[in-house]
C-alpha cells in the first residue's frame, strides 16, 4: 500500500482501522439510528449538509448523509484527500473550519470546489478505546461562524453516535460470550471453567455497557458541591435502566437529571443513551426543565415506532442567585426531588407528571424554589424507596428517607449522599434488586454565587 504524504499518518493506523472494520459500518445502507442525529444536527445548525462518517485508509464513507439523496453505498463517500475528516483523525480532536479557502489546514482540499464546502466543523466519532472511527460533521455552503451554541451540538451529538456505535459492539460481545458460556456448558464438565470465565466476561461487559451510559465525572457546578452515589442492581446480567447526568444549560445555567427507563438490556441501554443525549442537546438551548422533559418525549416516540419505551425521570435548572441558587423542577412519572433545608426540615418539589414515551403531549409541570447556603437538593430512582428487607419484604420507604435527610447533620453533599446509601443497605441487608441513583446537590455556607 501507497501512503499518500498529504493524508495524516494517523489515518493508516493499524488499530484505527481495525477499530473501524470492528464497528460493520462500512459499505451499508442508511439507517435511522444515525439519520435522527444528522437531521437534528442539521435543523439546529441550519445547515444544508450533516454527516456522521467512518474512514478508512482510503476513504471516508458517509454512513449517515443529510443534503445527500442517494442510498446507494457507492454514492455516500469520497477519497481520504478529499475529505475534511482526514484532519480530524489526523489532529485526533475536533475540526472548526469557519472559512475552508482561508484555512491554511484546508485552502487546498478538493472538496471545496467539488462539493462547495465553504464551511465544516466536526468533532471525533470514537470507537470503546478511545480511537478515531471518523467524524460527526456539519458543511454549510456559505462562510459562516460557527458559535458555542453550534459546536455543542456538535459534540453532543458525535458522542451520541459513538454511544450508538459502542452499544452494538458490547451487545454483539455480550451474545458472542453467551453463546461460548451456553456451547460450554452443554458439552461437558470439563468445559465448567470455560464457561465460568464466558460469563464473568458476560458480567464485566454489562458493567463496562452501563458504565458508559453515565458521567465519567461530575462537573464542577458554580455555588455548589454535586455527589452521587450509584448502585447496580444485583443477581444479573444485564443492563438496566437506571442514570443520572449533570451538564451545562444556557445562559449559566446546569442542569441535573435522574431517569429511569423501563425494561433492561440492549433496549434500555439505548434508551438511555437517547435520554441522556437529548437532553444534553436540548439544554444548550433551552433551560426549561418542563420543555426538555417534553422534547425527549418525542424523541422516544419517534425513536420507537413499533414498540414503546417508557421513561420516568425528574430534571433540575439550577441557576445562580445572590442569596445561593434557584433551582426549577419537572418530573416525568418519577418521584419528586426533596429539599432538606439546613435546620433538618424536608419538603417535595415537584409536581407530578406524566410518564414519558407514552402520549404525545403529557402534562408536565415546573415548580421553583431557593437553595439557600446549608440547603441540599436531593434527586433520587425508586431504587432507593423501593429497596427491600429480604426476611419480610418490607419497603424502605419515602418516609425512612426523609428521617434520614432530616436526622443527617449535612454539612456537604458527599455526607448527606452516604448517609442515604448507607441507610438504605442497612435497610436491605445489602441486597440491592435495583438500581439505585442518589444525585445531591449541596449549598455550602461559604459560598455566595453572584447573580
Amino acid at each position: 500500500m501507497t501512503v499518500s504524504t498529504s493524508v495524516p499518518a494517523a489515518v493508516f493506523d493499524p488499530a484505527r482501522l481495525a477499530a473501524v472494520r470492528r464497528t460493520g459500518l462500512l459499505d451499508t445502507g442508511p439507517e435511522e439510528a444515525f439519520d435522527r442525529l444528522t437531521r437534528l444536527a442539521a435543523t439546529l445548525l441550519g445547515t444544508p449538509f450533516a454527516f456522521v462518517t467512518v474512514v478508512d485508509d482510503t476513504r471516508s464513507f458517509w454512513k449517515s448523509c443529510i443534503g445527500v439523496d442517494s442510498t446507494d453505498p457507492a454514492d455516500r463517500q469520497n477519497t481520504v484527500q478529499e475529505s475534511f475528516c482526514q484532519y480530524v483523525v489526523g489532529a485526533d480532536a475536533e475540526l472548526i473550519v469557519p472559512d475552508a479557502r482561508a484555512d491554511p489546514r484546508t485552502a487546498d482540499n478538493p472538496s471545496i470546489g467539488l462539493m462547495g464546502v465553504a464551511a465544516w466543523a466536526g468533532f471525533p466519532v470514537r470507537s470503546r478505546d478511545g480511537l478515531v472511527l471518523g467524524t460527526f460533521c456539519a458543511v454549510d455552503t456559505s462562510v459562516r461562524q460557527w458559535t458555542p451554541h453550534d459546536i455543542e451540538v456538535l459534540a453532543t451529538l458525535a458522542q451520541a453516535a459513538a454511544g450508538e456505535i459502542a452499544l452494538r459492539e458490547a451487545v454483539d460481545d455480550a451474545q458472542a460470550a453467551t453463546r461460548r458460556a451456553e456451547e460450554a456448558t452443554a458439552a461437558a464438565l470439563a468445559a465448567t471453567a470455560l464457561a465460568e470465565d464466558a460469563t464473568a466476561q458476560v458480567m464485566q461487559l454489562a458493567d463496562t455497557l452501563q458504565a458508559s451510559l453515565l458521567p465519567p465525572h461530575l462537573p464542577q457546578v458554580p455555588g455548589a458541591e454535586v455527589a452521587v452515589r450509584y448502585r447496580r442492581g444485583a443477581g444479573g446480567m444485564d443492563v438496566l435502566g437506571d442514570f443520572y447526568d449533570v451538564f451545562p444549560s444556557v445562559r449559566g445555567a446546569w442542569a441535573a437529571v435522574v431517569g429511569d427507563v423501563s425494561g433492561k438490556g440492549a433496549k434500555a441501554a439505548k434508551t438511555t443513551a437517547l435520554a441522556r443525549y437529548t437532553l444534553r442537546a436540548a439544554a444548550v438551548r433551552c433551560a426549561t426543565p418542563s420543555a426538555n422533559l417534553a422534547t425527549l418525549n418525542t424523541a422516544l416516540r419517534a425513536w420507537y415506532t413499533d414498540d414503546t419505551q417508557f421513561l420516568t425521570a425528574v430534571y433540575a435548572t439550577l441557576r445562580p442567585h445572590p442569596d445561593g441558587i434557584s433551582a426549577r423542577v419537572s418530573c416525568a412519572g418519577h418521584d419528586p426531588a426533596l429539599v432538606r433545608r439546613a435546620d433538618g426540615t424536608v419538603e417535595p418539589l415537584g409536581r407530578h407528571g406524566l410518564i414519558l414515551g407514552w402520549l404525545p403531549h403529557p402534562a408536565l409541570h415546573d415548580q421553583r424554589t431557593l437553595l439557600r447556603p446549608g440547603d441540599s437538593l436531593v434527586l433520587h430512582t425508586d431504587g432507593v424507596t423501593e429497596g427491600r428487607r429480604a426476611e419480610n419484604r418490607d419497603m424502605f420507604g419515602p418516609d425512612r428517607l426523609h428521617h434520614v435527610l432530616a436526622d443527617t447533620p449535612a454539612t456537604s453533599a458527599e455526607q448527606l449522599a452516604a448517609a442515604i446509601d448507607n441507610a438504605v443497605m442497612a435497610f436491605t441487608g445489602g441486597h440491592v434488586n435495583d438500581d439505585t441513583a442518589i444525585l445531591v446537590i449541596h449549598i455550602p455556607h461559604h459560598t455566595h454565587p453572584r447573580s
